[in-house]
């Protein structure tokens, strides 16, 4: 198979970086598509409960995804499972005993009403890849409702018995006439499941209003989550219940409801019963600790002046909590754990190219650790690092693809908005080029409450090896720096946004690192909606326009929502007034002068494609130079290499034809 091969002939060379001259890099466009439209070798990775064995999916034809298990020891590899995404595609595979494997599958209905509706499902698979099980409750012909969510694994109870505690969606029967066997149970409940007899016993009653469930990682259930809902509708706010160690009854954790937004549980800390919560205080996210005894007071752990805290750190679900995360000009770990902490900092100088270092497992026993490092130059490599013996294994590479070329080196930067904001922004210059003069593309995020961050982003990195300076600006409506930078959102503010995105394609030109008669934006969902939005503010501002899966009519985004649960959170979202029509780039296609390239998945439930084709018939209808290609059976990802190798290759041959380089 594809990845035994690439995991046999790189693990030589897995530890180091392979810095080649700039004149050895010109590539062909062909080449380059190819290699930077890979998807990568490894995803959603699992190390076995002793350590030995490690199971991730890796791609293969087209939107093909292979469940692979490996043998860390040997360095054998073996496929277990696969899917081809007609309709369904693996999410993950996990370790749920010695010789058996817990599942996603993620797919796509048929619509209806108008829109696409996902759904997941949860199956054990044997270790030989036969005797799959699904694993939530079945299906019945009396079904009272569609389960588009089946199950989820709460506490994987260290990954070896072959059991779970497993949430169940239930959904009660209706029209079964004179049975005694009718099903009654609603809501989401949890049972210990074992996942290849599907025996099970019930942990938690199934209940209505109750969204999820967290374990401490040792088999207890101590944190329950109910969510509000208006006529069927979600508000946003949820409230949360908690257990006491020695007790079953559930008590009140916040009082009454609050904005989930506001308010996120992160982990159970066992050994110290602490729950590390994230809570917004002053318009940013700090984290907190509270101690589930009854004395209940948050405890401040960690802030950030600049930015939000957006995460924990631990190597294992039964794990203590060793540090916290945040992102300013790069992602930062804290370690509150002395010894993780040396630890880290040993293996961030054993391995000097590679300066991000992330826990990702471990073993039952702790002593064996699955790590990941990489750069802004390195897309990065897998490792497992053996505490015992200090012997730091190559395991696998992250996109094999790239290994040998040089990379792009990414820059943190700041750059001046019209009312003295300073703008957070990365730029990406050609490896080994002029630094001045260049072509140039401006490549906003989606979201758009996300944000960009420092390392190794395949897109950028592609147009970067094309010979074009890349700037991803952080603009007002990004994610990670607080309500005031948050500013609501760049769809209600969308003038603030898009004002900043042509603030810092301005600072391009200002700098001399580009010419102002060769600069493009590209961008993808939300940042392919600022691309559109940009050319028809900013008509003579770019030479092209290129936008992937974008949004381009407010009120069609409020009609798309209207059959799901969610309805009023997009419809608050995007809000009411002048603004929606005068923020739609569909309703103003005359104002658009550059020539624009559009691509989108006909599957795309997340920006329904149908937004794509109405852009794409107001411009030609308006005799502008538009192009759109849609890919059959994909979504908003456009998780297919064939696909993203096509779509580079394209967007490759468009820059080239309208700013050179």
């Amino acid at each position: 198979m594809r990845v035994n091969n690439k995991f046999l002939a790189a693990v030589a060379t897995a530890a180091m970086v392979v810095a080649v001259p700039a004149a050895a890099q010109q590539k062909s466009l062909a080449e380059d598509a190819a290699a930077f439209g890979a998807r990568p070798a490894v995803m959603a990775p699992d190390l076995s409960a002793d350590g030995t064995r490690v199971i991730y999916l890796t791609p293969g034809k087209g939107a093909m995804r292979i469940a692979v298990v490996g043998d860390l020891m040997s360095g054998s590899f073996k496929q277990v499972t696969a899917s081809d995404a007609k309709p369904e595609n693996l999410g993950w595979c996990a370790f749920a005993g010695t010789a058996r494997y817990v599942c996603r599958i993620t797919a796509f209905t048929d619509k209806i009403g108008t829109q696409l509706t996902g759904f997941s499902r949860l199956f054990s698979i044997a270790d030989g890849g036969q005797d799959a099980k699904m694993l939530g409750q079945r299906r019945s012909m009396y079904d009272s409702g569609i389960r588009q969510f089946d199950a989820a694994v709460v506490d994987w109870l260290h990954g070896d018995t072959g059991s779970v505690l497993m949430m169940r969606s239930y959904v009660p029967e209706e029209g079964r006439m004179g049975s005694i066997i009718t099903r009654t149970k609603a809501g989401l409940g949890v049972d210990y499941l074992d996942v290849a007899t599907l025996k099970s016993k019930t942990i938690e009653q199934p209940r209505d209003g109750v969204s999820d469930y967290m374990s401490d990682g040792r088999g207890n259930i101590r944190l329950m989550e109910m969510t509000e809902a208006e006529k069927g509708f979600l508000t946003g706010n949820v409230r949360y219940y908690y257990r006491t160690p020695a007790s079953t009854e559930w008590k009140p954790l916040t009082t009454g409801y609050v904005d989930a937004e506001d308010y996120q549980p992160l982990a159970i800390d066992a050994a110290s019963n602490r729950l590390y919560v994230l809570i917004k205080q002053g318009g940013r996210m700090l984290l907190h600790s509270i101690l589930l005894d009854g004395s209940g007071q948050p405890v401040l752990v960690a802030e950030n002046p600049r930015v939000d805290v957006d995460g924990v750190v631990r190597v294992s679900d039964d794990g203590p909590v060793i540090g916290y995360t945040f992102a300013e000009e790069s992602r930062d770990v804290v370690y509150i754990n002395a010894e993780y902490k040396t630890l880290a900092t040993a293996l961030g100088k054993a391995l000097p190219n590679s300066p991000s270092i992330n826990f990702i497992d471990a073993s039952k026993d702790g002593r064996k650790l699955l790590l990941f490092a990489g750069s802004d130059v390195d897309p990065g490599r897998y490792y497992v690092f053996d505490r015992d013996k200090k012997a730091l294994t190559p395991a696998m590479i992250e996109r094999p693809e790239l290994e040998g070329r040089q990379l792009a080196k990414v820059e943190a930067v700041s750059i001046p908005a019209p009312d003295g904001k300073m703008i957070p922004a990365y730029l990406t210059l050609p490896p080994g080029g002029p630094r001045t003069g260049l072509p140039a593309v401006v490549l906003p995020h989606g979201g758009p409450s996300s944000r960009d961050e420092w390392g190794c982003d395949w897109l950028p990195q592609f147009l970067a090896a094309r010979g074009y300076a890349v700037l991803q600006p952080n603009y007002r409506g990004s994610a990670g720096y607080g309500d005031a930078w948050l500013n609501d959102n760049g769809f209600k503010n969308w003038a603030t946004s898009i004002g900043d995105i042509t603030a810092s394609a301005r600072w391009l030109t200002a700098k001399g690192i580009a010419k102002p008669d060769k600069l493009a934006i590209l961008g993808w969902s939300y940042g392919g909606y600022a691309a559109l939005q940009s050319a028809v503010t900013e008509p003579g501002l770019y030479k092209a326009v290129v936008a992937i899966a974008p949004v381009t009519d407010l009120a069609m985004t409020k009609v798309e929502a209207n059959e799901f649960v969610n309805k009023h959170l997009i419809h608050e979202l995007i809000g009411s007034g002048a603004h929606v029509a005068a923020g739609s780039p569909l309703q103003h296609p005359m104002n658009i002068v550059a020539p624009v390239l559009m691509f989108h998945g006909d599957r795309d439930s997340n920006v329904g494609v149908l937004q794509s084709q109405k852009m794409d018939a107001a411009l030609k209808a308006a005799g502008k130079n538009s192009d759109l290609q849609v890919f059959e059976g994909l979504d908003h990802q456009l998780d297919d290499s064939d696909a993203r190798t096509k779509m580079l290759a394209r967007i490759g041959a468009f820059l080239d034809n309208y700013i050179g380089k």
